[in-house]
């Protein structure tokens, strides 16, 4: 995962402003680890998938404004208000993540990593907190965040041959 953490963390950082670039690596490994990313084989490439799959619901549901409105107009304001703050993430179930999201976004994750939509969702639970949280620098949603994210799924969509 190393190669992946450098690039996709390098390229993410100069999106943010340089600073961040190590964080950003650590982030990645850290989600891709919670999913099983640090292992080779399958397990570590549908990690990839999930965080491929997260970043572009991001964009899809409007980026991150549109999913902090989205979780907020689902009464989980408080949730994702602690996952853009500076301090810690509240955790959200997958049943939260589907309530938001819709069956069909999470169902497509599903059908793209061959799981069950209740695990789908899971991962995204799992993920969605620390992947807002880092891309939301010092407990606001940056100017840039759809640079931010357009940038970081393309890296991840080139390493993935997808």
């Amino acid at each position: 995962m190393g190669l992946l953490d450098g690039a996709l963390g390098g390229a993410l950082g100069s999106v943010l402003g340089g600073g961040n670039s190590g964080n950003l690596q650590g982030m990645l490994g850290s989600l891709l680890g919670q999913l099983g990313g640090a292992q080779g084989g399958t397990q570590g490439s549908n990690a990839q998938v999930m965080l491929t799959s997260a970043m572009a619901m991001l964009q899809q549901h409007g980026g991150l404004e549109g999913i902090v409105e989205k979780f907020r107009a689902n009464g989980l304001g408080s949730v994702v208000d602690s996952w853009v703050g500076t301090g810690a993430n509240a955790p959200v179930t997958g049943a939260q993540v589907t309530q938001v999201l819709g069956d069909s976004a999470v169902q497509d994750v599903a059908t793209k990593l061959g799981i069950d939509p209740a695990q789908a969702s899971g991962g995204l639970a799992s993920m969605l907190p620390e992947l807002v949280n880092q891309l939301t620098p010092n407990g606001h949603i940056p100017a840039n965040s759809s640079d931010l994210l357009t940038q970081g799924l393309a890296m991840l969509k080139a390493h993935l041959g997808s």
